[in-house]
């Protein structure tokens, strides 16, 4: 067991840890009375930056969610060391503005994100793409990854089919986002390269933005109703997405849309599989039971572990003196399993309420837009597949090594 002097979050040995060693770590540094600070990682392309410091807390999280004024995301990106410029540009999107240019933005594209907007034009896509995926699996083996044959496929067709993306490039999309989200993974990234890593990033970040790009310039001045006509060619208050915009929020959109999404649904079979007498409490009233079913797999898994903010003045959070500058890293998965908040928060529990949990972020204006999408695509998926296989479990998962996304590549499955 690590005492806090031995815990560092930015040593690579820590993430491969298993991941109960890790929960308790996190629930050493939440007991400590103030925030620790920890190196950044030393990165041979690199400057090497002034360090950050760990928010642990329910508490302490949420707080910084609220204050974006004191806490921003726009400084040096939300990763932790500070993105070089030919990377920002590819990678920056809405995650990485402040207001009043984030607001804007947002505001044009919470349009076709809004819960009305879901329920009258991509409810039926979702359906429809999950039974085409459950009629595979009746057509199939009974036995395969889930990941590739189920958790990733919903995602990435609904987000692509919402932006009118051609089926030709579907695969380019799944390819590129696990590399933007590869963390340290040998199979997604060259290990020990540096070099090597940036060129696979920002070949892949190209990938998706040219493929958009190329898309919105087709469709600016059309009148389409796929999510890419619509975002291009919206204007408030004299303010429109230009096409490198458009580009990074693709990137954000394949990357969150489709990694959150379905990584929910991998972890979900696990954790079904693991804990029966849960799947069989979702099972005895599906409709009663899976809204909270849905938190509390986000809750218990936190997909993104966390995000960074910078801040912008002296200040003070919960009594921790803040100096401007200084890097904050918000970790949700500590959040969700803060003891303060959550009984007994290392036990599933589909019942669990309230269950204020963070895994779509923290209150404030970089909540998850896409959140009622993740949530509707886990419920549509989950009823399908349990009406159809309700004996369905899975193995042992091939999870991730990443510091960033809790994800599980490859996740084998047995129909039943």
């Amino acid at each position: 067991m690590l005492e806090v002097e031995e815990i560092n979050l930015t040593d690579w040995s820590f993430w491969e840890r298993p991941l109960a060693e890790r929960n308790e770590a996190f629930k050493r540094l939440r007991e400590h009375p103030s925030l620790i600070t920890f190196e950044e990682p030393k990165i041979e392309i690199m400057p090497q930056g002034p360090g950050y410091k760990a928010l642990v807390t329910h508490a302490d999280v949420v707080e910084a969610s609220r204050r974006p004024q004191d806490f921003c995301s726009g400084k040096g990106s939300i990763s932790i060391p500070d993105m070089p410029g030919d990377v920002h540009e590819y990678f920056g999107s809405m995650i990485v503005m402040d207001d009043p240019r984030h607001a804007k933005i947002r505001r044009i594209v919470s349009r076709a994100f809004s819960p009305r907007m879901m329920m009258q034009r991509f409810e039926d896509q979702i359906h429809t793409v999950a039974g085409e995926i459950i009629d595979d699996l009746k057509a199939g083996k009974g036995t395969g990854d889930f990941v590739l044959d189920v958790a990733a496929r919903l995602p990435l067709q609904i987000i692509c089919k919402m932006m009118a993306i051609p089926e030709s490039a579907y695969q380019t999309v799944f390819d590129a986002s696990n590399v933007i989200l590869a963390g340290n993974d040998p199979e997604y990234l060259p290990t020990g390269d540096a070099m090597g890593v940036l060129t696979k990033l920002m070949e892949a970040g190209e990938a998706l933005q040219n493929l958009v790009q190329e898309l919105a310039r087709e469709r600016r001045g059309g009148d389409g109703d796929d999510l890419v006509s619509q975002l291009i060619n919206a204007n408030i208050d004299g303010e429109s997405l230009t096409d490198q915009e458009m580009g990074s929020f693709f990137i954000l959109l394949a990357v969150a849309g489709n990694e959150t999404t379905r990584n929910a649904i991998a972890h979900g079979l696990h954790l079904f599989t693991s804990f029966p007498e849960q799947r069989a409490l979702l099972l005895s009233d599906y409709d009663t039971h899976i809204p909270g079913a849905i938190e509390e797999i986000v809750r218990f898994v936190s997909p993104v572990i966390w995000m960074r903010r910078t801040a912008t003045c002296d200040t003070t959070l919960n009594g921790h003196e803040i100096k401007e500058g200084e890097k904050l890293v918000l970790y949700y998965n500590s959040a969700n399993r803060d003891e303060s908040v959550f009984t007994d928060p290392d036990k599933f529990d589909i019942t669990r309420s309230p269950n204020p949990h963070v895994g779509f972020g923290g209150p404030g204006p970089h909540f998850c837009l896409g959140a009622h999408l993740a949530r509707q695509e886990v419920n549509v998926m989950f009823q399908r597949l349990f009406t159809e296989f309700p004996a369905i479990t899975s193995g042992t998962p091939d999870r991730l090594f990443s510091n960033f996304v809790n994800g599980i590549k490859h996740l084998p499955y047995t129909l039943g």
